[in-house]
């Protein structure tokens, strides 16, 4: 079923009104690592975006306000890891602020270029830091691919209405 947009009435552009339209935007979930001074550190990201198949990059978007923010700010290389259906548990670990994300319940591993990959994912990659580029209250980075596998088995997490789903045939 299709709706006719109401253009009598739209709302002004805020805050409010960008998350609310994007609550209607189902996204795949990532997670991004990083090795920083004091350990390894990582967010969980729906705003993940293959940029370039030439050279092979991505982007992504961080608050400036994320516990993860001054590693990602400052590292060389990131890790990108696509999460399944069967990860909801991790996603949720790595969105939550204050959890413990390499805790005993993370399995993860010192992966090249001494970036943090996670254990069980559908795909991950090790990308070199390109660009940081200032957008409001985040950075978008902009990321070029180094080393990865994309053989994981299952069905990719998504995000929709604020929540984490799984598809639907």
């Amino acid at each position: 079923m299709t709706a006719t947009p109401d253009l009598r009435s739209p709302r002004l552009a805020s805050p409010d009104l960008l998350r609310s339209v994007f609550r209607q935007h189902a996204a795949g979930v990532a997670v991004i690592t990083a090795q920083g001074p004091a350990g390894p550190v990582g967010f969980t990201a729906t705003s993940l975006v293959s940029v370039s198949a030439e050279p092979p990059m991505l982007s992504f978007g961080i608050g400036t306000g994320a516990s993860s923010w001054p590693a990602v700010s400052e590292a060389e290389h990131v890790g990108v890891h696509i999460l399944g259906e069967h990860q909801l548990d991790l996603a949720s670990t790595f969105a939550r602020s204050g959890a413990d994300r390499f805790g005993a319940g993370t399995r993860w591993y010192e992966g090249p270029e001494g970036v943090p990959v996670l254990d069980g994912t559908l795909a991950w990659l090790v990308c070199r830091v390109a660009a940081r580029v200032p957008a409001g209250d985040h950075r978008i980075v902009l990321a070029e691919a180094v080393v990865g596998d994309p053989s994981g088995v299952g069905r990719p997490l998504l995000y929709h209405q604020g929540r984490f789903n799984a598809l639907r045939d």
